[in-house]
C-alpha cells in the first residue's frame, strides 16, 4: 500500500530564508549593521603594502621546513593522509595585520572577502581568491562580526555596495577576467537608497566607519613581511614559488 502522504502537497513547506529575512530586516537595516560594525584598511595601509601573502592562494598547497617538504594531514578516522592546503589562513592573517590587530584581539569577527565568484552555493570554483594577486589583497577584504559575514555570502546587493565602497575608498577594482563584468556593473553603479552615509561615492571622499589608522603598528608589521618576503625569495626551499611572487609584486607595482 502506498503512503497516501507521498500523494498530498506540502503545505507547510518554508519560505525562501532571505525573503523570510527581508520581511523583518530591509535591506538599508543589513547594510546599516555592516556600516556601524565593519572594520576597514586604510588607504594609507592599501598603498603601503597591497598584498601581505603572495606566496599564498586559496587552495595552494601547505609546505613547512622553510618550504622544503609538504606539509600532511592525515585523517584520524581513515587514516587517509593528503596534501594540506590554504583555506582562508593568509587571508585572516593579512587582514588582521593590516588593522593593525593580533589574532587574539577579533575574537567573533570574521575575514570578507569583498571580491570573488558569486556563487551562495559554494559549487563553482573560486578563481579570485585563488589568484595571488587577491587572496591576501588588503583592499579586496573587510572584517565583520561572524553573524553578518552571512549577509556578505548569499545577498549580491550587500556585496555589490561593500564593493563600490573599496572602489572609491581604494581606488580599486578587481580585474580578474572571471568578474569583468561585474566590475562594469560596480563602476556604474547609482543606486543609492541603502548605500551607507558614511561609506565614499562620487563626490563624497568619507571615510568609512571603522577604518584602522595606518599607525606604527602596522607599519612595522608590513615592513616585517616586506622583509620575510625579502628573506624567502633568496634562501626559501623548492617549493617556494619565486616567479608567481614576483608576478605578484610586479602587478602591484611593489618595492621590497
Amino acid at each position: 500500500m502506498k503512503d497516501t502522504d507521498d500523494q498530498t502537497p506540502n503545505t507547510d513547506t518554508l519560505p525562501d530564508g532571505l525573503e523570510a529575512l527581508r520581511r523583518e530586516l530591509s535591506l538599508s537595516d543589513v547594510m546599516g549593521l555592516i556600516e556601524r560594525t565593519a572594520q576597514w584598511v586604510d588607504l594609507k595601509t592599501f598603498r603601503y603594502l597591497p598584498v601581505w601573502y603572495p606566496e599564498h592562494a586559496r587552495r595552494a598547497l601547505f609546505y613547512k621546513a622553510n618550504w622544503s617538504e609538504p606539509q600532511m594531514n592525515r585523517n584520524r578516522q581513515t587514516g587517509v593522509t593528503i596534501h594540506k592546503s590554504e583555506g582562508n589562513v593568509h587571508a585572516n592573517k593579512a587582514l588582521t595585520l593590516a588593522l593593525g590587530l593580533r589574532a587574539g584581539e577579533r575574537p567573533n569577527w570574521s575575514c570578507c572577502h569583498i571580491w570573488g565568484i558569486d556563487d551562495a552555493f559554494y559549487q563553482v570554483s573560486n578563481a579570485v581568491v585563488q589568484d595571488r594577486r587577491f587572496f591576501s589583497c588588503v583592499a579586496n577584504m573587510v572584517l565583520l562580526p561572524t553573524p553578518l559575514k552571512a549577509f556578505t555570502d548569499v545577498m549580491t546587493d550587500v556585496k555589490m555596495m561593500l564593493r563600490v565602497c573599496a572602489l572609491h575608498l581604494y581606488g580599486w577594482s578587481c580585474d580578474h577576467d572571471d568578474v569583468a563584468d561585474i566590475a562594469g556593473q560596480v563602476a556604474d553603479w547609482a543606486n543609492w537608497d541603502a548605500y551607507p552615509e558614511s561609506w565614499p561615492k562620487p563626490g563624497r571622499t568619507t571615510l568609512p566607519l571603522g577604518t584602522a589608522k595606518f599607525s606604527p603598528r602596522v607599519k612595522a608589521a608590513a615592513d616585517r613581511r616586506k622583509a620575510a618576503i625579502r628573506k624567502d625569495l633568496a634562501s626559501a626551499g623548492p617549493h617556494y614559488p619565486r616567479e608567481e611572487v614576483r608576478k605578484v609584486f610586479d602587478y602591484w607595482n611593489i618595492s621590497l
